[in-house]
């Protein structure tokens, strides 16, 4: 049976004399497609707890560091990937919204920390048991072990993606 990433690499083969190493093509199509379809989901889902997708990250960025539900606004940036100017915004619809509070640092009184609320804990995670659903469901057309080998594939891809950059 043939998927949209088969049909994919069909339409391009030999195209305008573009050469490209089919399994690659079709490897890479796969994983940008399944990205999609579960990006779709996700955003669907957080929306189901009344979360927007950035609202969501930046919550679940401050649950699973080494200080659950801490974070100074530049450990958090660097984490999400923005910068600090951007995720001020992101920070006062949070607040606003009673799912995170600024709070004075422990030791030293000048820092300020950003610190999740009880409220935006149970919505994140809400949204997480909702997304773990759709992965769990996504996943299971795999064995255990046919997990384990993908994962051990995917992980050698991503290290050599990692060292580069």
């Amino acid at each position: 049976m043939k998927d949209s990433a088969d049909l994919h690499v069909e339409r391009w083969r030999g195209w305008q004399g573009l050469d490209f190493d089919d399994q690659t093509e079709a490897a890479m199509t796969r994983m940008s497609r399944l990205l999609k379809h579960l990006n779709r989901s996700d955003r669907a889902v957080v929306a189901d707890v009344g979360l927007q997708w950035d609202e969501y990250d930046t919550l679940h960025n401050l649950l699973i560091r080494d200080t659950p539900g801490r974070a100074t606004p530049g450990e958090l940036a660097r984490d999400l990937m923005m910068s600090p100017a951007g995720l001020t915004g992101r920070l006062d619809r949070l607040e606003r919204a009673g799912l995170v509070r600024r709070v004075r640092g422990d030791r030293d009184r000048r820092r300020v920390d950003i610190e999740i609320t009880d409220e935006g804990r149970d919505r994140c995670l809400r949204a997480m048991r909702l997304r773990g659903r759709t992965e769990d469901q996504a996943m299971g057309a795999l064995t255990d072990a046919e997990k384990r080998t993908l994962n051990r594939l995917l992980k050698k891809v991503l290290l050599r993606l990692e060292a580069r950059d």
